[in-house]
């Protein structure tokens, strides 16, 4: 994924490479947030699979994001 540069990145993954060798050890941006004009923008690829939103820690950056995109 690129990332622009003025995109503040909040949380990353590193991936083992198990599944693709070609991403080992690649460290890539999970949630950012940014402004555009006078709009904000919360971006995340966390939650796959709907379980994930069962862990506590990924519904705060959720909800946080939204609150600070809606602002």
């Amino acid at each position: 994924m690129h990332v622009d540069p003025s995109n503040e990145v909040l949380a990353t993954t590193t991936f083992t490479g198990e599944h693709a060798a070609w991403i080992d050890g690649v460290t890539m941006p999970v949630v950012w947030k940014r402004k555009h004009g006078k709009g904000r923008v919360f971006y995340s690829s966390l939650g796959h699979v709907s379980k994930g939103s069962e862990v506590p820690q990924m519904r705060t950056i959720i909800r946080r994001g939204l609150n600070w995109a809606a602002r």
